[in-house]
């Protein structure tokens, strides 16, 4: 065996041992993860309703799942599946966060009026109507109630599904003249 195969033998060795090292094994997994399978599956279910949650008020489709936690007790399994929902949540929310035409949406607020407007009949920063809610929103006005109740990223999405909807930004029109959006 040459110098070269020596050393990648040897770093193959170590890599070997610093994994078997940190593996969690039998009795131990559990005090090493600090978790048991029904505080997993909690964190699991609270996770992907996070961001199934994110997915709705963007409009896009959920993150289908098989709800394996229900029947797995591996530890080691339940931890990596708790991990990957605790990504897709973070990632839901990092998108939810950044709508693709947020500065738009702001200009428009800035001529419509605060993002708690309670005065019937438009409601919100972005002065939208119950059917326009309804149309566009209706996850959001079933579980909140009207947009004055909603967060100002809430409402910029529901306009946005309105956007994509092929609306345009003309159910504002005197803001959306005044912004150049038409």
């Amino acid at each position: 065996m040459n110098v070269n195969g020596q050393r990648l033998r040897v770093l193959l060795l170590a890599l070997v041992s610093s994994l078997a090292l940190s593996a969690p094994s039998g009795a131990g997994a559990a005090t090493h993860e600090g978790s048991d399978p029904a505080t997993l599956a909690e964190q699991i279910h609270n996770h992907r309703a996070a961001t199934w949650h994110f997915q709705r008020v963007m409009g896009r489709p959920r993150t289908p799942t098989g709800f394996h936690e229900r029947r797995a007790s591996s530890l080691v399994y339940l931890t990596s599946l708790r991990d990957l929902w605790r990504r897709r949540a973070a990632n839901a929310r990092l998108r939810f966060l950044r709508p693709p035409h947020r500065a738009a949406w702001f200009c428009i607020h800035r001529h419509e009026g605060r993002w708690d407007d309670p005065d019937p009949a438009y409601y919100g920063g972005l002065q939208m109507d119950v059917s326009f809610q309804r149309a566009y929103g209706s996850y959001l006005l079933r579980r909140k109630g009207t947009a004055d109740r909603w967060t100002p990223l809430e409402q910029m999405w529901t306009a946005e599904k309105a956007l994509r909807a092929g609306r345009g930004f003309h159910p504002w029109p005197v803001a959306a003249r005044r912004c150049g959006l038409i």
